[in-house]
């Protein structure tokens, strides 16, 4: 497992999911507020894998280049920044526009029943 993920679990927990984590549900949440598009999540995404893996190197001696790890952190940070985009455009499609909108569910909205369309 340590060689798949570049670090021990705890230490992938600590710093990928709790500290990392954080600043991708920071980032998808700022995306979404923005209106921007969620595709922006990927390059951000990939920005924090490199800031993890760093932090793993210099504070834990984890291994910097490893093609592996960085790959799984990515794929862990971009998937929370996009969950997140998708949850508070969610939120964010209902309030900006309530008579046309509501909720479907924590991912969705659909129109009204009285909504032309």
């Amino acid at each position: 497992m340590d060689a798949v993920i570049g670090s021990s679990l705890p230490v992938f927990i600590g710093v990928t999911l709790a500290l990392m984590g954080f600043c991708a549900y920071m980032t998808g949440r700022a995306l979404a507020m923005t209106w921007r598009p969620v595709w922006h999540a990927v390059p951000y995404g990939m920005l924090l894998a490199a800031a993890s893996r760093f932090l793993k190197y210099a504070l834990y001696d984890g291994e910097l280049i490893s093609f592996t790890g960085y790959v799984v952190d990515a794929v862990v940070l971009v998937a929370i920044a996009m969950i997140v985009y998708r949850a508070y455009s969610a939120m964010m499609m209902v309030k900006q526009y309530p008579w046309a909108y509501e909720r479907a569910g924590i991912f969705g909205w659909r129109e009204k029943g009285g909504a032309a369309g």
